[in-house]
């Protein structure tokens, strides 16, 4: 069973996460928890300085976080960003392409459903922070920024 899924090289980080309120309030956490209500964008002037933002799912349901993380990335927040709390198998692909690279699940996954879940699709049909090209682009090249 898989109780935590990391996708970055190295260590993952270990430093307990804080609320946004006080993570823009203080000068020495490195580590930020975003639930539902807050905006990711509050921590864009800070994004030099985090290593780790959680992003909490407290129902599987509530797809708010996937928003958080793809402002995050955009912005060129390369540190980690992991989901956690109900993140269900069949989401760890759409958490993926928004630039999620661990995860943390309130319960654990299973192996082969996790392996399944992350081989299914070889194409993927919309351009994302993840990079891969969209089915369409690899059909058409010259329309790849189009």
């Amino acid at each position: 069973m898989v109780e935590f899924l990391s996708f970055r090289d190295g260590e993952s980080t270990q430093e307990p996460a804080v609320t946004v309120e006080s993570f823009t309030g203080q000068s020495n956490a490195t580590a930020v928890r975003i639930e539902p209500g807050d905006d990711a964008r509050d921590l864009l002037p800070h994004l030099d300085r985090i290593a780790l933002v959680e992003v909490n799912f407290p129902i599987f349901g509530d797809g708010r976080g996937y928003s958080a993380a793809r402002i995050l990335r955009e912005a060129g927040y390369d540190g980690e960003l992991r989901a956690v709390g109900d993140v269900l198998v069949d989401q760890i692909v759409a958490m993926r392409r928004c630039g999620f690279d661990s995860f943390r699940p309130d319960k654990p996954l299973d192996d082969a459903a996790v392996e399944r879940a992350l081989n299914r699709y070889a194409d993927v049909y919309q351009r994302t922070i993840d990079g891969r090209s969209p089915v369409w682009a690899k059909r058409r090249p010259e329309t790849q920024n189009g």
